[in-house]
């Protein structure tokens, strides 16, 4: 054991000493006029988002769960809807569906940690589906990549839902060559600050038609249409000024940062895949790698974790436990065979675009070391 090293599961600090000039001089900025909520500095980040996505509008938002949320009420899905999506995700996909009164109805992922699109269909044969009642599908981005969105769309078209892309964890990646973002009817983003894109807080944006983001405004801003028209019961959902700049500072390194820890997690992938089950890239995807997650043999998880501990290097879990076998949840739950096999046996290493290489090969021989003994 290496008693001098430590390897954060994250580190953060060298995005700002890259940018600290120009963030601190947009800080400076926003304080000096004494604008923090809306205006010009919001407009020219919700702009940049459009360019850098290709959607067609942009709504900012407070965080990436109240981007779900203002996307499921702006489609319209609310009490007695139903909503398919995965159990295999952060919380959060699940509390916006439960908080505007609808349903989920979990389905099983694929072999990318997906919305499994064959498992869809399978769905619609049992006694949980009630096609009357399904309003929608919000798939999930995991780790960074899409899942065959054709697919979800024809489904969806087939069925006359709408489509939520829950793109938490997958700004920068791409599908067919083009950047998620404007692909289904509403994306939703988080710019929580360990994301792909983070603020140094809480953030998010919707986008996808001006038809459904002016609604998106509307909810995120307590409900009003202008400022003494409130046309419907809201939230106070609204990004703050100091967040934009942050995040509009680090928008214009996202691709040359994505591309760094592109490289890093091909180099894992190259001297671990004959050990542990790596990410696989779908050939539709170009993945962001949020995080680098390895499927490890059965049973083995927590000893690995354990052992990487006392080596120095942290890691986590994405997810342990699956939303639908929370307590939160469990009324709804399903039986979803890989998804809490899964569960049982993931485990995320360090990974992000600064990692030096000595440390990305300290964290490979000790998973070789692992395996060994």
């Amino acid at each position: 054991m290496n008693q001098n090293i430590k390897i954060p599961f994250v580190d953060l600090y060298p995005q700002y000493e890259e940018l600290q000039s120009e963030i601190d001089f947009g800080i400076r900025d926003v304080i000096t006029r004494s604008d923090f909520i809306t205006g010009p500095t919001v407009d020219k980040f919700e702009k940049s988002i459009v360019e850098y996505t290709g959607a067609e509008a942009c709504a900012s938002i407070g965080s990436g769960t109240n981007a779900l949320v203002c996307a499921l009420k702006a489609l319209g899905i609310g009490p007695g809807d139903h909503v398919m999506t995965v159990g295999h995700t952060f919380v959060s996909t699940t509390e916006a569906i439960v908080n505007v009164g609808a349903t989920p109805l979990f389905v099983d992922i694929d072999e990318f940690y997906h919305l499994d699109t064959e498992q869809m269909r399978k769905v619609t044969g049992s006694k949980e589906f009630v096609l009357p009642e399904l309003k929608a599908i919000l798939f999930v981005d995991l780790y960074g990549q899409t899942p065959d969105i054709d697919k979800i769309n024809a489904f969806a078209e087939e069925y006359d839902l709408k489509v939520i892309e829950d793109a938490a964890q997958s700004f920068g990646a791409e599908y067919k060559g083009k950047k998620v973002g404007s692909l289904v009817d509403l994306t939703c983003f988080s710019f929580n600050p360990v994301k792909n894109l983070g603020a140094m807080g809480d953030a998010g944006a919707v986008t996808g038609s001006k038809e459904y983001i002016d609604k998106v405004k509307m909810y995120r801003d307590h409900g009003r249409k202008t400022k003494f028209e409130y046309e419907t019961v809201g939230y106070n959902a609204r990004i703050d000024n100091l967040q934009a700049v942050v995040i509009q500072a680090k928008l214009n390194k996202i691709d040359t940062w994505l591309d760094k820890k592109r490289q890093i997690c091909r180099k894992y992938s190259k001297e671990l895949d004959a050990i542990v089950r790596c990410p696989k890239e779908a050939s539709w995807s170009k993945h962001t790698y949020y995080v680098y997650v390895i499927e490890t043999p059965e049973g083995t998880r927590d000893d690995l974790q354990e052992f990487l501990k006392q080596k120095g290097i942290a890691t986590n879990i994405h997810y342990k436990f699956p939303t639908h076998k929370t307590k939160a949840f469990q009324k709804f739950s399903h039986n979803l065979e890989r998804t809490e096999y899964v569960c049982e046996n993931i485990l995320s290493l360090p990974c992000y675009h600064t990692l030096p290489e000595h440390h990305q090969n300290y964290i490979i021989n000790s998973v070789k070391e692992f395996y060994a003994n």
